[in-house]
């Protein structure tokens, strides 16, 4: 989960977060929310959802579950 966190920190886009959109849920104002995985190919696999702000630069963490 720290590595995940880390590459979030530096580059939100690494090819290893494979970040994507979430249609499924919106943020409490309107924002995106995007998907980028801590683990992969695990049963249970590690997801963090999130959006951008509330400041520039900054992103919201909304949780931190396990993939159904």
């Amino acid at each position: 989960m720290l590595k995940t966190l880390g590459l979030m920190e530096t580059n939100l886009r690494h090819p290893g977060l494979k970040t994507h959109k979430y249609d499924s849920l919106e943020g409490a104002n309107g924002e995106e929310i995007f998907e980028a995985y801590a683990q992969n190919n695990t049963p249970g696999a590690y997801r963090v959802f999130w959006h951008d702000g509330p400041g520039k630069g900054e992103v919201t963490i909304i949780a931190i579950t396990p993939h159904p």
